[in-house]
């Protein structure tokens, strides 16, 4: 017992360090910090080890994990020397205190000094999944050809009885035509070709596997002859994208087709695969991969290509096969979604989850069969079906958080689609099925057809939202969340959603921590403005990724930069009947420049700076607390706790599609819909004054002469209320959303009382006083409360048990119950300092 008790107060200690402030980084860019140790929460059971590169002094790495800090029991694990910067157990770890070390061995088995012990602690509340050791996918791995879609070989021969049957046959014959009549015959640059070559690939394999007629196996070949025909191209290899479809459009036909090439063709396809394989492995992949927090291009697309390129060489390369190794150990270590992802959101943007889409389906399946272990039972896939529903609901704009917010084609992607029907002929998983029962438009998606035509499993029968859905979602470890008034009703619902996130910004994601955007029947009332045209033009890098862009703050005119540092986090959040909640906290998301070189160089390439004129710089920002509801059904309220080591201009940001009528005189902010028939009504409540502005200018415009992808340059309205310099600042904004003509209530006020409606609010604005909010529905008896030791609840007295906790009494899950809740600490994976 007195262990235990040790353990519980150790935990406190670290929850209690951690919150003090003293993280730079929730998750290390690159990796500078091995993990886990004891000051870290693990993710997972059992966790990777995780090195930088810079402990690896030779050519390989050995890793020892015990229970004993002498590593001398039996539950001592001793790895074999390897070339990577991480370990994986493939063993659940039993509850309690590991110890762990890593030394550097060279090719002639020359072991260098251990380094320290890091030690770190299992409990029963870390989510379970493991996967078994490589050997078991290796010894399982078919000995004969084809290896590429080898899950699909037992159920093929069945399918193909009744293929012209199938709801997509005609797709599918389409599809291959139209791959057929591609020529390359006169094309002097067939390199050039790969991404065509590689989409006809796929189609041409689809209807070859389903039909079995030599014409489109024959065109397969022909296309390979025409690059066998050339020296390959090293400036399309050296584009990882054109690298990774020229890698599957080889292995793919090699593995199908190896009875139509000749021994010398076989052995050129082999060499320019070995290549590749090599040049990216070596130089680009190994000791990076596993260190970095997430390389967008490599987890899209050339982790799988890379992938099957090797499965089906490895037994004649053993570079390929130690890739085939490297890559089964990566992504138990780091995948499906960095590793630091159980949320089945995406950490990366919710529009870029589609470049990922088939990779997760494609590798999942994969390692599954080759393993007999379900990798779709990794907490991540188990939110998925949620995670994609929630955050792209049907008929909708996305949840608005990265780049392709905005996207303007139909909604959501057909790639997204396919990969909901996947999980939901995989799975089973209600939401999936809800979700593309709706948005059907997988059966017009080619990459994954020939799973759907030959894997022989069904969409479920069933295909109806869960009565139990939740009107609110947390998606605590990418930090996010997202409250709808009634999902099942999507045309008339209305969504909040809110992003303060531990993966900061950089990459597909933006500066926006305690962002929030708030849609209509799927439409924007406020939602981020501006158009991913380019990854880093000026655009961009000054209006589109910039905070200024976002429904947050400025502080001083300055926002967040382009980098992990720049990390939010939700603390808490509540979901009852009549009341969704969360609090966010981006105190330390105003911390300067972007320090790597990639957005440094972006910069420089457009001659602009970092600067403050820019909207860059450090800012004496302490305090960015953002509570935010939906009190259901249409009314949202934002309480902002602000501080700062000295006065500072605070600037509430605010976007619309259409015009604000500005009342200055009330801080009323109105716009009006009548495309979509909704009204929005925004006050603003302070004791600073504000002075309210509106343009319907980006301070860098996007280049309209690029727009490829059906933009809308309709100009959206940008609003900004610059509260008068002052350390500190408290600010209350009601919402009242009503569509099809229906009267906004007027808010009645009494010093810091307001009522609206039903509800009554009671927010302390004088930020000398300690913060609170109160908030009571006079009907339902639903109640918030921040900041009170005391209040009533249901005509009783509850005394809170800790200093500012959050407390809800609200119907939840069926029953009224009373719930408290206190900051949920970050879970830091680099250094605590």
């Amino acid at each position: 017992m007195k262990k235990y008790i040790v353990i519980a107060w150790v935990f406190s200690l670290i929850a209690t360090c951690i919150n003090a402030g003293n993280i730079t980084r929730i998750h290390e860019n690159e990796r500078e910090t091995p993990f886990p140790q004891r000051e870290h929460t693990l993710y997972i059971n059992p966790s990777p080890l995780l090195v930088p590169q810079s402990m690896k002094q030779s050519d390989f790495l050995q890793f020892n994990l015990s229970r004993s800090k002498d590593f001398t029991d039996e539950s001592t694990i001793l790895s074999k020397p390897s070339p990577w910067c991480m370990f994986n157990p493939h063993k659940i770890l039993e509850n309690g205190t590991w110890y762990w070390r890593v030394r550097s061995v060279d090719k002639a088995g020359k072991e260098f000094p251990w380094s320290k012990t890091y030690s770190f602690t299992v409990s029963d509340d870390v989510p379970q999944f493991v996967t078994p050791p490589f050997s078991v996918f290796l010894n399982n791995i078919p000995e004969d050809s084809p290896r590429i879609y080898c899950f699909l070989n037992n159920s093929l021969e069945e399918a193909r009885k009744d293929v012209r049957l199938h709801p997509e046959f005609e797709n599918m014959i389409s599809d291959s035509r139209d791959a057929l009549s591609e020529n390359y015959a006169n094309d002097t640059k067939p390199y050039r070709q790969i991404a065509r070559m590689y989409m006809a690939c796929d189609k041409l394999n689809t209807a070859y596997q389903m039909l079995q007629q030599d014409n489109y196996a024959n065109k397969m070949v022909q296309n390979i002859r025409y690059l066998l025909a050339v020296e390959p191209d090293q400036q399309v290899i050296n584009n990882d994208f054109n690298a990774g479809e020229l890698v599957y459009t080889l292995a793919c036909t090699y593995d199908n087709c190896y009875d139509r090439f000749t021994p010398q063709e076989r052995k050129q396809i082999e060499m320019i695969v070995m290549d590749v394989l090599s040049r990216y492995y070596l130089k680009h992949i190994l000791c990076k991969e596993e260190t970095h927090i997430f390389d967008n291009h490599f987890w899209q697309f050339t982790f799988r290509h890379l992938l099957q390129g090797a499965l089906v060489m490895y037994d004649k390369y053993p570079l390929a096969k130690e890739y085939l190794k490297y890559s089964y150990e990566l992504w138990t270590a780091r995948a499906p979604a960095s590793g630091f992802n159980r949320d089945g959101s995406w950490h990366n943007g919710t529009s870029y989850f589609s470049a990922n889409s088939v990779t997760l389906a494609y590798v999942a399946t994969l390692f599954s069969h080759l393993t007999g272990t379900d990798f779709m039972q990794h907490p991540w896939y188990k939110n998925v079906g949620i995670g994609m529903l929630y955050s792209w609901q049907p008929e909708s704009l996305s949840a608005g958080f990265g780049d392709g917010h905005e996207k303007t084609n139909p909604k959501p992607l057909r790639i997204r689609s396919a990969f909901a029907d996947f999980m939901a002929r995989t799975t089973g998983d209600p939401y999936a099925t809800w979700y593309s029962s709706i948005n059907d438009r997988y059966k017009n998606e080619s990459e994954t057809r020939l799973f759907r035509m030959a894997s022989g499993k069904q969409r479920p029968q069933q295909s109806e939202l869960p009565a139990d859905a939740p009107k609110a979602v947390w998606f605590k470890d990418s930090g996010e969340m997202i409250a709808n008034s009634n999902l099942k009703d999507y045309e008339h619902n209305i969504s909040l959603s809110f992003r303060s996130s531990p993966f900061g910004s950089g990459s597909h994601t933006h500066s926006n921590q305690n962002a929030f955007n708030l849609h209509y029947g799927g439409k924007a009332i406020y939602h981020a403005v501006g158009h991913y045209m380019n990854f880093a033009d000026p655009h961009n890098l000054l209006s589109y990724r910039h905070t200024r862009a976002h429904n947050t703050i400025l502080v001083d005119g300055i926002g967040q930069p382009f980098t992990t540092r720049a990390y939010g986090n939700i603390v808490r959040m509540f979901n009852g009947e009549h009341i969704s909640y969360a609090l966010g906290d981006a105190s330390n998301a105003y911390c300067g420049i972007s320090e790597y070189p990639m957005w440094q160089k972006n910069f420089a390439t457009h001659k602009l700076e970092q600067s403050r004129e820019n909207g860059f710089g450090e800012t004496p920002l302490k305090k960015y607390r953002r509570h935010i509801f939906l009190l259901h059904p249409n009314i949202v309220v934002i309480y902002d706790e602000l501080e700062a080591e000295k006065a500072v201009r605070w600037d509430w940001m605010l976007h619309s599609p259409v015009k604000f009528d500005i009342d200055e005189s009330t801080a009323t902010l109105t716009t009006q819909n009548p495309k979509s028939r909704y009204k929005s009504v925004a006050r603003l409540f302070c004791e600073q004054q504000c002075v309210i502005t509106q343009t319907d200018n980006f301070v860098a415009p996007p280049n309209e002469k690029i727009a490829t992808r059906g933009e809308d340059f309709t100009a959206p309205w940008s609003l900004t209320a610059g509260f008068t310099p002052c350390k500190n600042n408290r600010i209350l904004t009601i919402i009242q959303v009503e569509a099809d003509g229906n009267k906004v209530v007027d808010i009645e006020q009494s010093q810091n009382r307001f009522q609206c409606g039903n509800w009554i609010i009671e927010a302390e604005l004088n930020a000398k006083h300690p913060a609170s909010l109160y908030i009571h529905n006079k009907d339902s008896k639903a109640t918030f409360s921040y900041g009170k030791k005391k209040l009533p609840i249901n005509d009783k007295k509850y005394e809170c048990k800790y200093k500012y906790s959050s407390i809800l009494y609200d119907k939840i899950n069926g029953l009224w119950k009373t719930q408290e809740m206190e900051d949920r600490a970050a879970l830091p994976t680099g250094k605590i300092q």
